[in-house]
This record gives C-alpha cells, structure tokens and sequence, in this order.
C-alpha cells in the first residue's frame, strides 16, 4: 500500500491522552468528532466517554498479556482509526492504550475516520468504513497487518445475528456492549497478542 498515506496520517494522529481530551473538548461544545452532528451521535458520545473513563480505571492487562508483551524483541506502532461515537472504539481503544501502556515495543497512535478517508479506504471491512481499525505497523511503518473492528467473538456474534434477523438492531448494540463489559477486554487482548506473536 502506499506508505505516503501511512505517514500523511501518522502526522496527523493523536495519543490516548490527546484522543481522549479532544473528544471532551468537544463535547464540552456539545460536539461529536466527525463530520457528521446529531443528537444522537451526542448522546453515543456522551456515553462513550462515559465508558472509556470506566475502562480506564478498571481494565486490567492479563498476566498472560504481560508475558507475551515481555518477550516482544522488536517495535510495533499500532496506528487505530477511531471517532468518540463508537460503541466497539469506546469498548476497544482503551485496551489497546493498556496493551501499549505495558510495553516499551508498542507505540499507539489514533486518528479520526472522518480526518482521514485515504487511509480509512484502504482498510475498509466488506466494503464498509466499521471501526476501530487498528493497523499494526513495523519500525519503519510498513504495514503489517490490520485488526478490527471487532474481536473474532463479537465478529462472530455480530455474523450469526445478522444471519437469523437481517440486520443489527438496537437490542443486539445493548446486548454487545453487554458482552464487552463481561468479557473485561480479554478478547481484545487475546487476538491482539496472536497477531503480535505472528509478525
């Protein structure tokens, strides 16, 4: 793919910190990030940030996750396409943030979807622009491989339901964000580790 996207993007990303204080700036405006504004999207974000905050003070990285991190022998960027509305961003970036947090291998970077259609259009998931995305890149920023939006279980989920009943409905968002909050980011840590140890 073409590198100069990659790099274009990278310039314009953010870290936790700096995600996370843009999304509540604007919601102090009564924002949404993206192009597009709603009552709806506000009232997502609004939740969302909610939730992240939760995460971060309660998520916790496996012992399993520790160890895996400890014996990475060279660096990783994890370049994540994100906007604050997401229900799966919300549940997902702050485990990444976790993950990186734990290892001096690991570098997160995150950049809004709508800021960066380029880079959004090459890692598009049956056509559709789903996020988060994250992009695991190697020391010179070449692409490796890209993950998301979803972990493989809720992948699985979300397939199965929209097998039976057609499409994805508000009682199967309520029902996901259900799961995640059981599941604690452990299957978020469990594939991002697979793929960490693949490359």
């Amino acid at each position: 793919m073409n590198n100069t996207i990659i790099t274009n993007s990278i310039s314009k990303s953010f870290t936790y910190e700096q995600y996370r204080l843009k999304i509540k700036n604007l919601l102090d405006e009564r924002k949404s990030t993206g192009l597009e504004q709603s009552e709806i999207l506000l009232e997502y974000s609004l939740l969302n940030d909610k939730r992240m905050d939760r995460l971060d003070k309660t998520l916790k990285v496996t012992d399993e996750t520790l160890n895996s991190l400890s014996q990475l022998n060279k660096p990783f960027t994890f370049l994540v396409i994100s906007e604050g509305w997401c229900g799966d961003a919300a549940q997902i970036v702050p485990v990444l943030n976790k993950i990186a947090s734990a290892s001096t291998k690991i570098n997160l970077k995150i950049v809004f979807r709508d800021e960066n259609e380029e880079l959004m259009n090459q890692f598009l998931t049956d056509g559709s622009k789903s996020i988060p995305k994250t992009i695991l890149l190697d020391a010179n920023n070449q692409v490796i491989t890209s993950w998301g939006p979803r972990p493989s279980i809720a992948t699985k989920m979300v397939l199965d339901y929209k097998e039976k009943n057609g499409v994805i409905d508000d009682e199967f968002k309520k029902n996901l964000q259900l799961w995640y909050n059981k599941d604690k980011g452990n299957s978020t840590q469990n594939d991002i580790i697979k793929l960490l140890k693949a490359s």
